[in-house]
This record gives C-alpha cells, structure tokens and sequence, in this order.
C-alpha cells in the first residue's frame, strides 16, 4: 500500500494507520521512512498526518520555550485525540517522565548519534581562525565548543536545517547540527567534520526515533505487527540507558549533559559528562553492565523485562556517580533544570 500525506485531518477506518508528524522536512522524511516500513508490515493503508506545534511557529530560543519537549506535546496531544494512531518524535525530544496514556512502543535502529561542524570552506574544528562565530541552539553543544576552543563566539540558532546551512554564507563561521538528520535529508555534503562521541557525546537518545502509541491500543494485534518490526532491541536498551540518566538528573532535554551508550560483546556501555555551560569544566563518569537482550521473542515491547531494567539501572548508576563526583557543582541543579532535592533512590520509568 502506498503512502500518503495529509495536511487536515483524516478519519479512522479500518486497515488505516495513521502517523502523526511534524510538518518540518526532517520529520517527514524521518517519519515517511517508518511509514514505509508499517505499510511492509502490515499491508495497511498508511497516511501522514501533519501536526503544527508552538515550537515550529515561535522564533524564541528553544532553552526558553521548554526544550525541544515544545515539539512533543503537540503530537501527543493528537494521538490522544484520535487524530492519530501513531506518533513519531526524535527521541532527544523526548521529556524523560512518563505520558499518561502514551506508551513507547518502538524505538527504531539508530541513526549517526554524532554532531556534525557544518563550516565555511570545508574548515574543520581544528582549522577555525580564531573568534570563529559558531551558530548552535544547544547549551550542550555550546559547553563541549568553549570547553576545547575558549576562544570561538556562539550565538543561538533556529530554523530548519536549509535556514540553518544558509546562515554559513551570511554571517556565520559555522554551524553545528545532528549528523542523523543531515543523512536523512541527503545533506552529509554540508559536514566538514563529525565530532567523535569520546570527544563530545551527544544528548540523550540522539539519533534515534521514538515511536508512541496510545497505551489503549497497545496490544491491537496491527499495530503490535508494526511496532515489533520497527523495534531494534539494541537501540532500544542504548537510548533507555541515556534518558534513565537524564531522567535521574531530573535534567530537561536541553541541559548540558551528553551522554553515549552502547553494547559491546553483550555489555552495556554508557559514557555520559555534565558541563558547566561556559565551557569552564565537566564531569564525566563511565560505567557498564551485562546485557542479554531480547532474545527470540522480540514482541514483548510493552513490558518492563531484564532487557529494559538493566539500561535503565545503569543510566540512573551512572547519574548518581557524576553527583557524588560534583556534577551539580559544575553545573548547577537550575542550569540543568533539577526541580527538587535529588533523590538518590530515585528510579526511572523507562
């Protein structure tokens, strides 16, 4: 069955499954590849459902209007309208506390998790001149620049990523985005170089795409089809990892916390480094775990089991060291949006 996209709204029907999307070129490309792979699976009538959120139309920093969370409410907001069946984010987006009625049902392979320097003249981040002028929206990304090159000026950025390349010409030295989404759009031309995750790791759950449904429907056996073949268990386990230690920071989506996860020889490795934002220092802790997977039964998407425990346990471990090592005096529980006292018994829903 073919693909289509909408811009209103769309009724339900039977053998139809609808996706909710933003209505930016990175979300339907990204979002029209896990069409594709549901209609394989299922045989299904898949259409795009456009979904305009506040953090598309403002022009304000994304650290003021709330993080990139500013995007996700919007298309939960549909699903649990039953304007859609399915609702897919990238899932750095992602607030780490739980949705009521919103469960994560798949968590797809995962892109390049690495940021990309996007220069002038095929200028690398060693080649910079001096005082380079570097457009970034992160807080993350502006720790780790100051951190290696005190000397760089950054200077906040917003828009597409068309709006965003076109600012190197204008009036910027550089820009720095996700190389996940440039490989999506075709746009791997634009990177000058790809910063190694040893160097800078990148946000939590970074190039990897987060799949909702309402939890009502998640033992529907066509959507329990589609989300089984979408699911990548090692994806799954690396990204949990990371956002269990964002969610025991109790940092937003945009605090200066990088984090990299992966599995190696049946462990899970996590690395993870909190920042001050001025680049002046970090922490960084490293940690690992065994990991037996899934094994053959790759359905059982909805259940906390051992494969899901063990990332999240690591992430929260790894987040208590950086804070036993210093890491809210680096980075202070304001700067990375801590809400309360930190609480070291503190477990997350994954």
């Amino acid at each position: 069955m073919p693909v289509t996209r909408a811009d209103g709204p769309v009724a339900a029907a039977p053998n139809r499954i609808r996706i909710g999307t933003r209505g930016s070129a990175l979300a339907v490309t990204q979002t029209t590849t896990v069409a594709e792979a549901i209609a394989r699976a299922t045989g299904c009538e898949v259409v795009l459902v456009i979904i305009r959120t506040h953090g598309d139309v403002s022009r304000a920093p994304l650290a003021q209007l709330g993080g990139t969370g500013v995007f996700v409410s919007a298309l939960r907001d549909a699903l649990l309208a039953g304007e859609c069946d399915v609702a897919v984010h990238s899932l750095k987006d992602l607030p780490t506390g739980p949705c009521e009625g919103v469960t994560l049902g798949a968590v797809p392979e995962r892109a390049d998790p690495r940021d990309a320097l996007c220069a002038r003249d095929g200028l690398t981040f060693a080649t910079l001149p001096t005082g380079a002028l570097i457009g970034t929206g992160s807080p993350r990304r502006t720790a780790q620049l100051l951190a290696r090159r005190p000397d760089l000026r950054v200077t906040d950025l917003r828009g597409n990523v068309d709006t965003r390349l076109a600012r190197i010409t204008a009036d910027l030295d550089a820009v720095i985005l996700a190389c996940a989404g440039l490989d999506r759009l075709g746009r791997a031309d634009a990177i000058s170089e790809r910063f190694p995750l040893t160097v800078a790791p990148a946000a939590p759950g970074q190039g990897a795409l987060a799949i909702e449904v309402r939890t009502s429907d998640a033992s529907d056996p066509v959507l329990l089809t589609a989300l089984t073949a979408l699911n990548d268990p090692a994806t799954r386990a690396e990204s949990l990892a990371e956002r269990a230690l964002l969610g025991t920071l109790e940092a937003g989506c945009a605090a200066p916390v990088g984090a990299s996860a992966r599995i190696v020889d049946g462990r899970i490795e996590l690395t993870a480094a909190v920042y001050a934002e001025d680049g002046s220092g970090h922490v960084t802790v490293t940690a690992s775990d065994e990991w037996q997977g899934w094994g053959a039964d790759r359905s059982a998407v909805y259940h906390r089991s051992l494969a899901d425990a063990v990332p999240a346990e690591l992430g929260a471990r790894v987040a208590r060291d950086l804070i036993a090592r210093g890491a809210l005096d680096v980075a202070p529980a304001g700067t990375l949006g801590v809400t309360g006292p930190y609480d070291p018994a503190l477990q997350v829903v994954a």
